[in-house]
C-alpha cells in the first residue's frame, strides 16, 4: 500500500483549485499555494509545466496516486480509441474509485482505506486491493457487517455529489454496479480534467 504523506488540503492549494468540491478546502478562502512563499506572483507556466499540472492533478484526485502506479496507467494503453479516454477509463474502473462513486464513503482517501481494511466485496469475495480493476457488470458490496459504520451512514447522506448515471445503486443492500466505462465528458469531475495533456507529458 502506498503511503499519503501530505494533507489532501495541501494538493487543493497547490492545484490552486478545489479538486474534490469539498466545502471545507482551503482554496474558498484562499487561492495561493501553501508555505511562506504560497503568495508570491506566479508567471505563465511553459508548455511543460501546464502538462505537469494537469497530471499531478488527476493523480492527486484519485487519492494522490504513486507516480510509479499512474505510469503504469499511461503504459497500459492499449492504442485503441483515445488515449485520455482509455486513461480515464483504467482510474475510473479502480476499486477505490468505485467505492467512491458510488458514496459508499465521504472521500477518495476514505475509500482506499475503506477497501484495504476488508470492508468491500467484488462478485461475493473480498477484495482489499484498492488499485484492483473493477470490470463492467461486476457486483461491489459492502460486508453486511460494515453498513451501519457511521462514515458509510454520513456518505450517503452527503448533498455535494451524486451517484453518477453510469452505475447502479442499493444503499440499503449497499451494492454497486457499474453498467459502463464513462468518457472523461461524462465523469463529474468539480474542476477540468485535462488526460489529453497528461498523455502529451509521458510521451515528450
Amino acid at each position: 500500500m502506498t503511503k499519503r504523506a501530505e494533507s489532501k488540503y495541501k494538493i487543493d492549494r497547490r492545484m490552486g483549485q478545489n479538486i474534490w468540491g469539498r466545502p471545507k478546502s482551503p482554496v474558498n478562502r484562499r487561492e495561493y499555494g501553501p508555505g511562506q512563499h504560497g503568495q508570491r506572483r506566479k508567471g505563465k507556466l511553459s508548455d511543460f509545466g501546464t502538462q505537469l499540472k494537469a497530471k499531478q492533478k488527476l493523480k492527486g484526485y484519485y487519492g494522490n496516486i504513486s507516480e510509479r502506479q499512474f505510469r503504469k496507467y499511461y503504459e497500459s494503453d492499449p492504442h485503441e480509441g483515445d488515449s485520455g479516454d482509455n486513461l480515464i477509463g483504467l482510474l475510473e474502473r479502480r476499486l477505490d474509485a468505485v467505492v467512491y462513486r458510488a458514496k459508499f464513503v465521504p472521500t477518495v482517501f476514505a475509500a482506499r482505506q475503506f477497501v484495504n481494511h476488508g470492508h468491500i466485496k467484488v462478485n461475493g469475495r473480498r477484495v482489499n486491493i484498492a488499485s484492483y480493476q473493477v470490470k463492467v457488470g461486476d457486483t461491489i458490496e459492502i460486508k453486511e457487517a460494515s453498513r451501519q459504520l457511521v462514515i458509510v451512514l454520513e456518505a450517503q447522506g452527503l448533498a455535494e455529489r451524486d451517484v453518477p448515471d453510469f452505475y447502479e445503486v442499493d444503499h440499503s443492500k449497499g451494492v454497486a454496479k457499474m453498467t459502463r466505462v464513462p468518457l472523461p465528458s461524462e465523469v463529474p469531475y468539480p474542476v477540468q480534467m485535462e488526460p489529453n495533456l497528461v498523455i502529451e507529458f509521458y510521451s515528450r
